[in-house]
């Protein structure tokens, strides 16, 4: 048993935490990480409706009666979404913790709070950091450069980034990017981070609601295998390195390029259709972190959190005790 804040303030047996995945953070998934003891976030904009982000949250509920979490995450769309209809529905369906991500989530807090809802903030800089805090969330999940999905433009890589989030917030903090075993949670735990945060290892899971020749890629690539896209467009992204990123960033380069020019390569519903749903991992862009080089085998999330607590605890009592003493 490791307790920290993080396990103290939330409720969860292991400071392990899958964050928020679109297309991936369903039902399937997140009741599964909770059953394993750790805290998982069903994706609201996943769901096409705030009624339907309800219904998962129900069918959740069949599958776990242990904690689990909704992500919300505020980004600006062509098509307005309807924030306030997604934070009811969390409220409503009585989730005790939300994760947010994105836009500043301040006009959220107050409606979250006097419900009773914890909320994390996901952070990609120190700054970003003490600003959630100052704006009264209860936990920071920082993003250091390793990770899938917008690690920002410092590209500050987690071995320093952590430690220097650590220095300056008093609240929990979630450590994330690039972490994959009970050694990354032992390393995080020392640089100053109550829980890590994983999301590519939980990918590679039976549960994860995506094709297994994703899963099977995920696991055969290294920590080479991703690549920086939408650089130009100060809207950095870490995704799998394919044909399709490949080509994007070769389109982007161009003199005069614009986010027009690639957006059909970068379709989410692309990913979501041809690579998550049929398994053509050159369909389309997909999201994973340089943490695919410490995959070995695709397993059930009971035995990733297992392997994981196993390993740290290994390290923490045994070689870490014999090298001290």
């Amino acid at each position: 048993m490791l307790t920290t804040r993080f396990t103290e303030t939330f409720g969860i047996e292991h400071p392990v935490v899958c964050g928020g995945m679109t297309g991936v953070g369903t039902a399937d998934l997140i009741g599964a990480v909770a059953n394993a003891g750790a805290l998982g976030f069903i994706t609201a904009l996943t769901q096409p409706s705030p009624q339907a982000l309800a219904d998962e949250i129900a069918r959740c509920r069949e599958v776990t009666d242990k904690p689990f979490g909704v992500n919300l995450t505020i980004l600006p769309t062509i098509d307005p979404i309807p924030y306030d209809e997604y934070r009811a529905a969390i409220i409503d369906s009585g989730v005790k913790i939300v994760e947010t991500a994105g836009s500043n989530p301040a006009p959220h807090l107050p409606a979250f709070h006097d419900a009773g809802v914890k909320v994390i903030h996901k952070a990609v800089s120190v700054r970003h950091a003490k600003k959630a805090q100052q704006l009264g969330v209860d936990a920071v999940s920082i993003d250091g450069f390793e990770c899938a999905g917008h690690p920002g433009d410092d590209d500050i890589p987690g071995l320093v980034l952590i430690p220097a989030a650590a220095h300056e917030i008093d609240i929990p903090l979630i450590a994330s990017g690039g972490i994959a075993t009970g050694a990354g949670l032992v390393a995080a735990l020392a640089l100053g981070a109550d829980a890590v945060n994983m999301g590519t290892r939980f990918m590679a899971t039976d549960e994860a609601p995506i094709h297994p020749n994703v899963k099977d890629q995920i696991v055969a690539n290294s920590e080479l295998d991703t690549r920086l896209v939408f650089r130009e467009f100060h809207n950095t992204a870490r995704v799998v390195r394919n044909s399709v990123s490949d080509e994007i960033a070769e389109i982007s380069a161009r003199p005069g390029a614009t986010f027009e020019d690639i957006a059909a390569l970068a379709s989410g519903k692309r990913a979501r259709e041809q690579v998550y749903a049929e398994g053509d991992v050159e369909g389309g862009m997909w999201w994973a972190s340089q943490a695919q080089g410490l995959i070995r085998e695709v397993a059930s999330c009971q035995a990733v959190v297992d392997a994981i607590m196993a390993e740290a605890r290994e390290i923490i009592t045994g070689r870490l005790t014999k090298t001290v003493g």
